[in-house]
């Protein structure tokens, strides 16, 4: 099976008012080309999983701006003034969770558990409406697992079989993303015929779709 499409035909996999993961830490690891292609096509009532929105004019921060986000789930939007006004002013909703608590709800997700439990955010407004379980005499939060409809993540160098390797700091949070998701798609900085097993951080199997920077 040929994996790779165009960023354009990976932008037309996401329907209106489906829930989207994007990887990446702000611009870091995260698959631009496809964003932008998404941006173009302007789909609409998105629910967005980040690690943040990004900047106002980069990658995940111009779906916000183009108003295409209802609502995202995140740890921060400091960085992007317009997340903060759509959100104070109602446009949207903004979930936010600790960064570890965030990955482990996809963690959980992609191993197919009925959630996790975490001490943080005991006796803080994170608390609130959720379910609290004791163990040895220690209270958690139970946090349910989180996955998405299609997961766009970022790849330094894909094979043909849709195998990741990264490179730094790029690999953040795309590796728990591609077990998360019913469609994931990986954008490649460079496409190889194969790569050396021991490079393989996310195994082929969980990529249905390589997107090539050379291919628009």
């Amino acid at each position: 099976m040929n994996k790779v499409i165009t960023a354009n035909q990976a932008a037309k996999l996401v329907k209106d008012g489906s829930t989207i993961m994007i990887g990446g830490f702000l611009s870091c690891g995260t698959p631009d080309i496809i964003i932008d292609e998404l941006v173009k096509e302007n789909t609409k009532n998105l629910t967005l999983i980040c690690n943040d929105t990004s900047f106002q004019d980069a990658d995940k921060g111009k779906l916000v701006k183009n108003n295409q986000i209802k609502k995202v789930i995140t740890t921060h939007i400091g960085t992007n003034p317009v997340t903060g006004e759509k959100m104070n002013s109602g446009e949207i909703e903004v979930e936010f969770y600790p960064m570890g608590t965030l990955i482990e709800k996809i963690h959980a997700k992609g191993a197919g558990l009925g959630g996790v439990l975490t001490p943080t955010g005991i006796g803080t407004i994170l608390e609130e409406g959720k379910k609290i379980v004791e163990v040895n005499n220690k209270k958690y939060i139970f946090e349910e697992p989180l996955g998405a409809d299609v997961a766009l993540i970022y790849g330094t160098r894909v094979d043909k079989f849709g195998n990741v390797s990264f490179e730094g700091t790029t690999r953040n949070f795309n590796p728990a993303m591609a077990t998360a998701a019913d469609i994931v798609v990986v954008q490649a900085d460079k496409f190889v015929e194969n790569l050396d097993p021991n490079e393989v951080i996310i195994p082929g199997l969980f990529v249905d779709y390589i997107v090539y920077r050379g291919e628009n």
